[in-house]
């Protein structure tokens, strides 16, 4: 038993350390980051309502940092996306300092608006067009959208693979402690009483009957 636990430890580690995939096949990767298209109806009362759909997936409302991203996108909007035309994009309107920003907190390093900016934009949305590329502002004030589209970073998925893959490396290793511990019971050979043990006690006859039977398999 320890051979083998010991050996699932090693490949885990070993999985863990190569750079994770998208979760599944319906997120596409592209540039690092992995995007899924989620075409359900959402009824919206704030953008926050759309945004909880990505981060309920690990991931985030769409930001957009290149001229190659955004016309990834667009291509592959155009073969899977069966919504409206204008798709929310994962951004806001600060009125603090009068500026777009990303709710992904990644900087606003690129844009392609259609349309200059307003004299006033509280309560502006970004919206990308999904016929040219281009974005457009619109009012954040909306009922519903028809689906909306998630972005993850390949370290955040990375970080989430490593939560699950050091859970399962912990439980194998509090195996194989408790394996070794029963075992050293059933021998006589324990720190936790000087009391002479009985090598054949009920609840170690099954671990001395397994160890057995692998060293007659070895």
């Amino acid at each position: 038993m320890p051979h083998a636990a010991l050996s699932t430890l090693l490949l885990l580690s070993l999985a863990t350390a190569t750079v994770a995939d998208c979760p599944s096949s319906t997120w596409v990767q592209f540039q690092g980051s992995c995007y899924t298209f989620l075409q359900v109806t959402i009824n919206v009362e704030t953008i926050e309502d759309v945004r909880n759909q990505c981060i309920g997936h690990g991931a985030d409302m769409i930001s957009i940092h290149n001229e190659e991203e955004n016309a990834f996108i667009l291509d592959t909007l155009k073969k899977q996306w069966k919504g409206p035309d204008d798709l929310l994009l994962g951004m806001f309107y600060d009125t603090d300092d009068a500026t777009f920003k990303w709710f992904d907190n990644s900087n606003m390093t690129f844009d392609k608006w259609a349309d200059q900016d307003g004299e006033d934009l509280v309560d502006t949305c970004g919206f990308l067009y999904t016929k040219t590329g281009e974005w457009k502002k619109g009012n954040c004030e909306i009922s519903s959208v028809e689906g909306t589209l998630c972005k993850a970073s390949n370290n955040h998925i990375l970080v989430s693979t490593l939560v699950i893959a050091s859970t399962v490396m912990l439980t194998v290793l509090g195996a194989i402690i408790w394996f070794l511990y029963k075992r050293n019971v059933c021998s006589g050979f324990t720190v936790f009483s000087s009391a002479p043990q009985s090598p054949c006690r009920d609840d170690c006859a099954l671990v001395v009957a397994d160890d057995e039977y692998d060293v007659q398999l070895d």
